[in-house]
C-alpha cells in the first residue's frame, strides 16, 4: 500500500468500499497526534487522540481513495508520530523568497504528509520598519503576510516558528554603513574550509549588537502564535577561540531576554557539539538543534553528548539539495534515515529537515521533494517507512502521475553525480565548474573523473529526459514542473559537455577552443533567461540578481577563457 507517511499498523483488504462518509471524535487515551481509522461497508470510524490526530487521520483517508479511484480498502490502521515535531526549515534569505502562493502550495503538501513545523530561515527578508536599506531588494515578508501564513498554518495543524538568525551569517545587514560597526571582522575573513567571506558576525562585544537584535526579535516575535523561536548563532567563524566564552555568555544574555520569555529558544549546535568541554558550558534554557548534511554525519555521537548534558535537542538533516543543481538522492536519504535513528535512540525531541540555497539557490524546486518526502516519512515512523518506495510516493502523493515518469526523472537526476568518482560533503562535483569556473577538472577536488564516467552521467540524464516525456503530472502547475526539470537536466548536460572538453585538455576553462566555448556560453545564456522566468514563475524577484551573478560569471569565463580565479572566495591555491 502506497501511502505517504507509511502507517505503523496497516491491516486492510482488497475488498473496497464506495461509503467513504468519515464519522470522527476524540479519544484522549490514544498518543498524541494519533489515530485509528476503522473502514468498513457503513463508512470510516476516525477516532483521534486529539485534533491534530484527527486531521492526520483524514489525511491518511484522502490518500486511500486517491490510491483506490474514490474508494476505501475494508481495514483498520491504528497509527501515530514517533516524534512529536516533524518540520521543515526553508531558506528564504540565498536568495529565493517564495510567493505566497508558492508556499501555500508547499504546506498544504507537507501538512498532507504529516508535517507538523515549518521554520523560513531569514536573515534579512523580513520588513523590518526601521532598516529599510537592509530588505530594499529582497522582496520581504511584511507583517500581514506573515500573520496571514501563521493562521493557515494553524488551519493545517502546522506550526509556523519564527526563524531570526542572531549572531553569524548577517553579512547582508553588516555590507551596510549602519551596521558595518558591528562587525566582528569588518575586513571580512576566510573560513575553516579556505574560503573567503565578507564580514559576516556581529561583535558580542558591540552593544549595538545587542540593541539590534533585541529591536529584530521584538518586531518579528509577535506576528507569530508560536512560542518556539530559533535564532540560529551558527557558524561564527570570526570568533577567534580565546573569545569562544562570549558565544556562550551571549546565548545566555539572549535567552534572558524579555523578548524572549515565554519562549522555547532553538540554536544549532555546530559551535559545540563536538566538544564535551564546550557542550558543558551551554547555558540551560535552549533546545539544540543539531546539523549535519552528510550521510555520514555523527548524529549518534553528537547526540549522545547533548543528552548526558542534559540538553534538550533536535536533529536537523537536509534535502541535499543545494549546490548540486539536481539533488544528492541518496545522500538526502540516508542522511534523514541517520538523523531519525539517532534521535530515537537518543531522546531527541524533533526533526528540521533543511532546504538551503547557498550560492545562489539554483537548484528548481522539484529537486528538494524527494527529501521533503522522506524527511516527512522517517520522521514520521522509521519502522514503517525506512524501506519507503520513494518513487511510488512521489508520483501519487506529490505529483500525481500515474506513468510514475515524473519522478523517476527526478531519482534519476538526484543521483547522477555518483556515476564519478570523487566525492565531497555537502556539494555535487558536477555542479563544481559552475560555481568555480577556475577549478581544474581532473586536478584537486575533482582528481579521478574520468570520461567514461561522463557517458555515464549523460547516459543517465539522458534516460532521465526520456522519463520526462512520457510523464503526465497532473497537478495544476504541470508545465512548470516539467520546464524546471527539463531546465536542470539541460544545466546538468551542459556541465557534463564542459567537464570533458576540459579533461581533453589541461582541465582548465583556456584549454578548450574559442568555438566550442562560444557554444558553451550561447547555450548558457539560453539557460539564463529561462532560469529567470521559472524563478519569477514561483519567487519574487528579489534575490534573482544575486542568484543569476553565478551564471552570468560562468558565461563570462565561458566567452573569455580566463575565469576569476578568486570567484566566489576560492583561495588560488586551490586552483
Amino acid at each position: 500500500m502506497n501511502l505517504l507517511p507509511q502507517p505503523r499498523l496497516l491491516d486492510v483488504e482488497e475488498r473496497l468500499t464506495a461509503n467513504t462518509a468519515v464519522r470522527e471524535h476524540v479519544d484522549a487515551s490514544l498518543p498524541p497526534q494519533g489515530y485509528k481509522l476503522t473502514i468498513g461497508d457503513d463508512g470510516v470510524a476516525l477516532v483521534g487522540g486529539d485534533e491534530a490526530g484527527c486531521f492526520y487521520g483524514r489525511a491518511t483517508v484522502a490518500q486511500l481513495a486517491r490510491l483506490h479511484d474514490g474508494g476505501l480498502p475494508i481495514g483498520m490502521i491504528r497509527d501515530h508520530p514517533d516524534l512529536a515535531i516533524r518540520g521543515v526549515m526553508l531558506d528564504v534569505s540565498r536568495d529565493k523568497v517564495p510567493t505566497m502562493d508558492t508556499l501555500y502550495a508547499l504546506i498544504d503538501r507537507l501538512a498532507s504528509w504529516k508535517v507538523n513545523q515549518v521554520q523560513l530561515y531569514s536573515e534579512h527578508t523580513f520588513a523590518y520598519r526601521n532598516h529599510p536599506e537592509v530588505h530594499a531588494d529582497a522582496s520581504p515578508f511584511t507583517p500581514d503576510e506573515i500573520r496571514a501564513l501563521d493562521t493557515f498554518c494553524r488551519a493545517r495543524h502546522v506550526e509556523l516558528v519564527p526563524n531570526q538568525n542572531c549572531l553569524g551569517h548577517m553579512n547582508r545587514w553588516l555590507e551596510h554603513p549602519r551596521y558595518h560597526g558591528l562587525a566582528l571582522a569588518p575586513d571580512g575573513f576566510v573560513d575553516p574550509y579556505g574560503l573567503a567571506h565578507e564580514a559576516m558576525t556581529l561583535d558580542p562585544a558591540q552593544p549595538g549588537s545587542l540593541a539590534l537584535v533585541r529591536e529584530l526579535l521584538g518586531e518579528l516575535l509577535p506576528l507569530f502564535s508560536s512560542r518556539r523561536v530559533n535564532i540560529g548563532l551558527d557558524e561564527t567563524w570570526e570568533l577567534p577561540r580565546e573569545r569562544l566564552d562570549e558565544y556562550f555568555s551571549w546565548i545566555a544574555t539572549l535567552r534572558s531576554l524579555p523578548e524572549l520569555d515565554d519562549h522555547e529558544v532553538i540554536i544549532w549546535g555546530d559551535m559545540f557539539s563536538g566538544d564535551p568541554a564546550l557542550v558543558a558550558k551551554v547555558p540551560d534554557g535552549v533546545t539544540v538543534c543539531e546539523w549535519g548534511y552528510d550521510a555520514d554525519y555523527p548524529f549518534h555521537e553528537r547526540l549522545a553528548r547533548l543528552a548526558e548534558a542534559g540538553l534538550p535537542f533536535w536533529v536537523a538533516p537536509g534535502t541535499s539539495s543545494w549546490l548540486s543543481i539536481g539533488g544528492r538522492l541518496t545522500n538526502a536519504v540516508e542522511n534523514c534515515r541517520n538523523a531519525a535513528e539517532a534521535a530515537l535512540d537518543h531522546g531527541g525531541r524533533g526533526f528540521l529537515n533543511t532546504d538551503w540555497g547557498d550560492r545562489g539557490h539554483l537548484q528548481q524546486g522539484p529537486v528538494s521533494d524527494p527529501g521533503f518526502a522522506y524527511g516527512a516519512a522517517v520522521s514520521w515512523c522509521l519502522a514503517s517507512n525506512r524501506d519507503l518506495d520513494l518513487a511510488a510516493a512521489l508520483s501519487t502523493h506529490a505529483f500525481d502521475d500515474p506513468t510514475g515518469g515524473f519522478a523517476a526523472a527526478l531519482l534519476a537526476i538526484g543521483d547522477a553525480h555518483r556515476a564519478v568518482t570523487p566525492q565531497i560533503p555537502n556539494h555535487s562535483i558536477l555542479a563544481m565548474h559552475l560555481y568555480f569556473p577556475q577549478i581544474r577538472v581532473g586536478r584537486g577536488i575533482t582528481k579521478g573523473i574520468t570520461d567514461g564516467e561522463l557517458d555515464t552521467v549523460a547516459h543517465r540524464l539522458a534516460g532521465a529526459r526520456a522519463d520526462v516525456a512520457r510523464a503526465q503530472p497532473e497537478r495544476n502547475d504541470r508545465a512548470l514542473l516539467v520546464d524546471e526539470i527539463l531546465w536542470t537536466i539541460d544545466v546538468l548536460e551542459l556541465l557534463t559537455s564542459d567537464a570533458r572538453a576540459r579533461l581533453i585538455g589541461d582541465g582548465t576553462l583556456g584549454s578548450i577552443g574559442q568555438p566550442q566555448r562560444d557554444d558553451f556560453a550561447r547555450r548558457l545564456g539560453a539557460l539564463t533567461d529561462q532560469h529567470r522566468a521559472l524563478w519569477l514563475a514561483r519567487n519574487r524577484p528579489g534575490g534573482l540578481v544575486d542568484s543569476v551573478a553565478w551564471l552570468d560569471n560562468l558565461r563570462v569565463a565561458y566567452e573569455t577563457g580566463r575565469p576569476s580565479p578568486t570567484w566566489g572566495g576560492w583561495p588560488k591555491r586551490f586552483t
